[in-house]
């Protein structure tokens, strides 16, 4: 089985999550919901590895940094 790391980060300035990762190249997907954005993962990770049968594992990573003003 195929393995494949995805990396979530938070783009704080545009209030959305977005992709990037070393495993993937042209993975470049954002949204405003995690969630949302890993079900995106799913979908797009087959279409451009042009696999359509072969099961992928995919580990995700998000991290998010927040300023908190005191």
């Amino acid at each position: 089985m195929a393995e494949y790391t995805v990396q979530f980060n938070w783009d704080s300035e545009a209030a959305v999550w977005y992709t990037t990762s070393e495993d993937v190249p042209g993975l470049l997907l954002e949204s405003g919901s995690l969630d949302a954005l890993i079900e995106r993962v799913k979908i797009a990770l087959p279409d451009l590895l042009d696999n359509d049968d072969t099961p992928l594992s995919i580990h995700f990573i998000s991290e998010r940094r927040d300023v908190v003003a005191m």
